[in-house]
């Protein structure tokens, strides 16, 4: 089993589930800036050119971050990032999905319509990428009026899968310089303990 890797936030994810774990894949790491991921080697393993892979020893090949953790954690349950009863897991389901859009996402069309490393790759509009920070500040804003409840993580009580989906969302915050008021204390304090985990450095 090895790992295609790249320094970009889905390969992030991983990284960061596979330190919370405890578990060591041997890594491939790409080059994206020299088209490592497009070469036809790796599009036979991905056909989106993307990054993460996760090549088993057979060679079947799993693509997408949150579908590589979810066999991951099938195959190695403890300590159990997607919960353990059908409620928790729904839980733990919904508030990722709503991290990866609101969140996720929103901050991603920013870096996506601005950097260069995407002029070749996309149709860049920085029209929408001026609308997509204005509205990262919205969301925020709903994000933590959803912690005003006091839990100390997106699903509840304990850290899992859509806490690592912030994880990813807060350092492409920081990266791309978005202040985050200091009145969304409960947001606030969030990305505090999520940088405090020993993965974040993952």
């Amino acid at each position: 089993m090895k790992l295609y890797n790249a320094p970009a936030p889905n390969p992030r994810k991983v990284r960061i589930f596979l330190a919370e774990k405890g578990i060591e894949i041997p890594r491939v790491d790409l080059d994206l800036q020299a088209g490592e991921a497009r070469t036809p080697e790796f599009l036979a393993k991905n056909s989106l050119g993307l990054t993460p892979v996760l090549e088993l020893d057979d060679g079947t090949t799993l693509s997408e971050s949150v579908a590589i953790c979810r066999y991951l954690d099938e195959l190695h349950p403890d300590p159990p990032l997607f919960g353990t009863t059908p409620l928790e897991r729904a839980q733990v389901a919904m508030w990722n999905r709503r991290v990866e859009l609101e969140l996720m996402d929103t901050v991603g069309h920013i870096a996506q319509h601005t950097f260069e490393f995407f002029a070749t790759r996309r149709i860049q509009v920085p029209a929408f990428a001026e609308a997509e920070r204005e509205m990262t500040a919205r969301k925020l804003a709903w994000l933590d009026g959803e912690f005003a409840d006091g839990r100390p993580f997106a699903a509840g009580d304990t850290f899992t899968m859509a806490d690592i989906t912030g994880m990813c969302a807060a350092m492409v915050i920081g990266l791309l310089e978005i202040p985050v008021s200091a009145e969304l204390k409960h947001v606030n304090g969030w990305f505090d303990r999520l940088r405090a985990r020993p993965s974040w450095d993952a």
